[in-house]
């Protein structure tokens, strides 16, 4: 059984992960995630069948840091703002910690258009305790649909 404390500290988590996207603050984003750590985000279809093809697949801390600095610094394209809606976390304890699996809506919003749906799907996460705080170790998010639209330029 989960205490109560984790609960917390791991819906915390993920508030903090939707804010620091809606919020743009990648930096805080960043430092959701351990020392250790990978963000994947890979069709349905392909995570359904065990393949390993992802649209983006960041193995270490380094490759998510290249990623906030070719999102904030090189990437040119009209800006547009995000909102995460996360449900409910389903948490299951493991040896090293935490599987934690949540429903995931992200909504995009250009100024001059009607908001639409970016993204829908589920986020399947390795959370760990790291310096006596909860930190994803491996964030992988599975969308539902085989395409996307155009590119995927921030986090989801």
């Amino acid at each position: 059984m989960i205490d109560a404390s984790t609960r917390f500290a791991i819906a915390d988590l993920y508030a903090d992960y939707a804010a620091a996207l809606d919020e743009q603050r990648y930096n805080d984003w960043l430092n959701l995630f351990a020392d250790e750590c990978c963000y994947i985000v890979q069709p349905r279809e392909n995570f359904d069948a065990d393949l390993p093809l992802a649209t983006i697949r960041l193995e270490s801390k380094g490759m998510l840091k290249d990623r906030i600095h070719g999102v904030t610094s090189t990437l040119y394209h009209a800006p547009y703002y995000q909102r995460h809606i996360i449900g409910g976390q389903r948490i299951r304890a493991e040896e090293s910690g935490w599987l934690v699996e949540a429903n995931y809506l992200v909504i995009r919003t250009h100024s001059d258009q009607p908001s639409d749906i970016l993204s829908a799907g589920r986020y399947i996460d390795q959370v760990i305790s790291e310096d006596g705080t909860v930190k994803f170790a491996c964030k992988l998010c599975v969308f539902d649909t085989e395409l996307i639209p155009n590119s995927l330029i921030y986090p989801i």
